[in-house]
C-alpha cells in the first residue's frame, strides 16, 4: 500500500463534515417513522473500557448531562473485554432500543480495520461527537529521554518498551504512524486503560507512554510524569501544557485525534434519534459540558448525527489507509 508522506489522522470540524456526503447504513435509523416515540425512563450507558480511563471519564460525564436535560436516569455500565469488543458487541445486539447508549471513540473504527469483530460504525446510530483528544508522549520523572526524539534515537538502538491501551487503541495508531516515519520498533505492553497506563508508567514497568492529556493531568500537575510531546497541529493553550511542545516541532511529522462522543443501536426510529440528538446539543449548552472539556483538556469540536456519520466515514478512510495493513 502506497503510503502518504504526512501521517494525519484529521481532526474535523463540523464545517469540514458538512461538506462530506454522508454515508448509508445505520447512520440514519431503522423503525417505522412517523411512531409515536416515548424517552426512555431508564437508560444504559455502556463504557467498553475499565474505569478509571478517557472513556470511563467520558461516558460518567455525558451521562450525567443526559439526565440533566432529559430527566431520565442514565446508568453506566461498564462491560469490558476484547479492546472495547465486548461493549460494543452488547450494543450490537440492542438493536432497535433506544434506552441503550455507548461512550465511543476511536476503537469503534480500528476494532474493524485491524480484528475480526462482527461489527462496523455503520451498524449503529452516531448521536453526537463531544470532543477531540489529542496524544501526548510522556516519561516516569526520573527518565533520561528530554525530547520526543530522544525516545525515537533510542528505538533506533535498542529496545523501548511502550504502552498502548487495547491492541488497537489510539496509542497504538500513534506509534505505528511513528515507526512507520522514522522505520523503528516499539515493544508495546497491553494495559486496559489509560489510567494502567499511567500507573505503569510510575511504577517503571514501561519505558514511555501515550496518553490523552486529561488522563494524566494530575501527574503532570505533581511534577511524577513529564510530557515529552504533543501530537497535535498547534500547542495546547491549557496551562499545564502550553510549554510543551508539538511532534512537529521536533520532526515527528505525526497528529492523532481521538474523538469522544455517544452512540445508539442500528435500527432505532427517526424520533428516537432526533431525541438523543436534541438531547446532546442541549447538554452542550450546559456548564457541565465546559467543565467536562476544559477538566479533561479536551478540544471542543461538536457534530451531531449524520454530521457526525460523515466525519466517521472520513475518519475510518484515514485509519484504513494507516493500520489497514497491520
Amino acid at each position: 500500500m502506497n503510503r502518504r508522506s504526512k501521517y494525519v489522522v484529521p481532526a474535523l470540524t463540523i464545517s469540514a463534515a458538512l461538506g462530506l456526503s454522508a454515508c448509508g447504513g445505520a447512520s440514519g435509523s431503522g423503525g417505522g417513522g412517523g411512531e409515536e416515540f416515548s424517552a426512555p425512563d431508564n437508560v444504559r450507558m455502556i463504557v467498553p473500557f475499565a474505569a478509571g480511563g478517557g472513556s470511563d471519564l467520558a461516558g460518567r460525564a455525558i451521562a450525567q448531562g443526559l439526565e440533566e436535560v432529559t430527566g431520565s436516569t442514565v446508568t453506566v455500565e461498564n462491560i469490558t473485554g476484547g479492546d472495547g469488543a465486548i461493549g460494543y458487541s452488547e450494543l450490537l445486539g440492542s438493536a432497535g432500543d433506544p434506552g441503550v447508549l455507548l461512550a465511543s471513540e476511536t476503537a469503534l473504527m480500528t476494532l474493524p480495520i485491524a480484528q475480526d469483530v462482527e461489527f462496523t460504525y455503520q451498524d449503529f446510530t452516531p448521536i453526537m461527537k463531544v470532543g477531540e483528544d489529542y496524544n501526548v508522549m510522556m516519561v516516569n520523572a526520573d527518565s533520561p529521554f528530554q525530547t520526543c526524539m530522544d525516545v525515537v534515537d533510542a528505538a533506533r538502538n535498542g529496545t523501548v518498551s511502550t504502552a498502548i491501551s487495547g491492541a488497537t487503541g489510539p496509542e497504538f495508531v500513534a506509534w505505528t504512524q511513528i515507526e512507520e516515519q522514522f522505520d523503528v520498533k516499539f515493544e508495546p505492553v497491553v494495559y486496559e486503560s489509560g489510567g494502567e497506563i499511567a500507573g505503569a508508567l510510575l511504577g517503571g514497568h514501561i519505558d514511555v507512554a501515550m496518553t490523552n492529556p486529561g488522563e494524566a493531568m494530575g501527574q503532570f500537575e505533581s511534577g511524577d510524569l513529564r510530557p515529552l510531546c504533543a501530537l497535535a497541529p498547534e500547542r495546547y493553550e491549557y496551562e499545564v501544557l502550553a510549554d510543551v511542545p508539538t511532534g512537529i516541532e521536533e520532526g515527528i511529522d505525526v497528529t492523532f485525534a481521538q474523538w469522544r462522543g455517544f452512540i445508539a443501536p442500528g435500527g432505532i426510529s427517526e424520533e428516537a434519534k432526533q431525541h438523543w440528538i436534541e438531547a446532546g446539543q442541549e447538554y452542550a449548552e450546559t456548564e457541565g459540558f465546559d467543565e467536562y472539556i476544559e477538566s479533561n483538556l479536551l478540544q471542543a469540536q461538536v457534530a451531531y448525527g449524520d454530521e457526525f456519520t460523515s466525519y466517521l466515514e472520513e475518519y475510518h478512510n484515514e485509519l484504513e489507509d494507516v493500520i489497514g495493513d497491520q
